[in-house]
């Protein structure tokens, strides 16, 4: 099986690269794009493509880790590229712009964004200290932005913000009385319903992943196998997340103009 092996790395590995590859270059485009958008909400469309983009430089952010860059090159450690908890947010404000778009924000909505600028500037911070101080620092010491507790915040706000995003779809739902309008909502709640399935595969790793370490005193992260599903698995709520949007870029003048 060498022909299976390139240096000291397995082809599998490569391609896992190439696949991570792929999803951010897509993110960006895609997510860029969204900036240039005329029809639809413009903050709607601003927020889609944020969530676009910090899905990229996140996943960027893995292939740096899973590629050993950081230990390569250690001062590149906590580049501020990794936004898990600003993904609820940008998706739940997304939908509720989308579908209300002459919402004015209020000061209440400040403490939704409370935990994606912490995590941002928790980043900039560490990012910019010595590395003899970082490489010092114990991972307990990351919590609650880059530990167990941010897995936690993640997966729990990630659920939240999906059942919020789905209560607003299925209010306008029942509002909603002609065919076009009918039609549009139909489209964000495929989006958030196949979200829904998706991360729930993705839960599943980053839950067995814990309860093992922490438990059972198994290190998973050692199984190569299991390291390339977990990817894949948060690598595919990234391309749904581009090929939605590829979808409405495409003919969005057509089906995701204004909302009536």
């Amino acid at each position: 099986m060498d022909f299976l092996v390139i240096g000291d790395r397995s082809i599998f590995y490569y391609l896992l690269l190439i696949i991570m590859s792929l999803a951010i270059l897509q993110a960006l485009v895609i997510g860029g794009l969204f900036f240039l958008k005329r029809s639809g909400d413009r903050r709607a469309n601003i927020f889609y493509g944020l969530l676009l983009i910090s899905f990229g430089l996140t996943i960027l952010h893995n292939l740096l880790k899973i590629a050993e860059v950081y230990e390569d090159y250690p001062a590149l450690s906590f580049l501020p590229l990794y936004f898990t908890l600003a993904f609820p947010t940008l998706l739940f404000y997304h939908v509720k712009l989308y579908l209300y778009p002459t919402y004015h924000f209020q000061w209440s909505d400040i403490k939704h964004f409370i935990l994606p600028l912490g995590q941002f500037l928790f980043f900039v911070i560490i990012f910019l200290t010595a590395v003899e101080y970082k490489s010092e620092l114990d991972r307990h010491f990351f919590n609650p932005f880059y530990g167990a507790m941010e897995q936690f915040f993640y997966l729990s706000t990630f659920y939240a913000y999906l059942y919020f995003a789905h209560r607003y779809i299925r209010q306008k739902r029942k509002s909603s009385h002609q065919s076009k309008a009918v039609r549009q909502v139909w489209y964000l709640d495929t989006l958030v319903s196949v979200l829904f399935l998706l991360f729930s595969i993705h839960a599943i790793f980053v839950v067995t992943d814990f309860i093992c370490y922490e438990f059972l005193n198994i290190n998973l992260r050692s199984v190569k196998t299991f390291v390339a599903l977990g990817i894949l698995s948060f690598l595919a709520l990234a391309f749904w997340l581009g090929v939605y949007g590829f979808q409405v870029l495409f003919w969005g003048r057509k089906v995701f103009g204004k909302l009536e």
